[in-house]
């Protein structure tokens, strides 16, 4: 027995909402770093909350943000995202915000030591995978990767496409 008041079978998706197939409920891509997967050998992800101004998640929730040339980089103890673009917000005032300025990572101690010791020992980068919204917070998947070189670039594509192909011909 359906409930009275609860909507004609409407869609939960907001207006605006980018349809990324692999978002889960709730959560709304912004910006996505393709070319991470391509020039990283990911082998570890952790999601971080950022420390945005006003002007800057409400450009967010417009969609205005890139992170193709961000990365990740420990400063006293902390995580920062540099190099990332989140575009001004034209509704605001002169205290808008700079664009490319660093933003601070919310991570808990333990993962911020353990993501300084990738970096500094191990000698791995930390990029910036997806940024994303859910349930109203600006989230951002970091990746920890080691650099592929440019043989392993053309041997993921050749095992990507291989793959590809063994799918296509499964259904056929």
């Amino acid at each position: 027995m359906a409930r009275k008041g609860r909507g004609k079978g409407r869609s939960k998706a907001k207006p605006g909402a980018a349809s990324g197939g692999d978002s889960a409920p709730g959560r709304r891509s912004v910006a996505r770093n393709r070319r991470a997967t391509y020039d990283y050998e990911i082998l570890e992800r952790t999601e971080a909350g950022l420390v945005l101004s006003g002007s800057e998640i409400k450009s967010l929730r417009e969609g205005r943000a890139s992170i193709q040339e961000a990365y990740v980089r420990p400063r006293n103890g902390e995580m920062w995202l540099v190099g990332a673009h989140i575009s001004q917000y034209e509704a605001a005032n002169q205290n808008n915000h700079d664009p490319k300025r660093d933003r601070k990572l919310l991570l808990h101690r333990r993962e911020i030591a353990h993501l300084q010791e990738a970096f500094e020992q191990k000698a791995l980068t930390i990029v910036p995978m997806h940024l994303y919204i859910a349930r109203g917070l600006a989230k951002l998947e970091i990746g920890v990767g080691r650099g592929r070189r440019r043989y392993d670039k053309r041997a993921a594509m050749a095992a990507r496409d291989a793959a590809r192909r063994m799918r296509a011909a499964v259904r056929r």
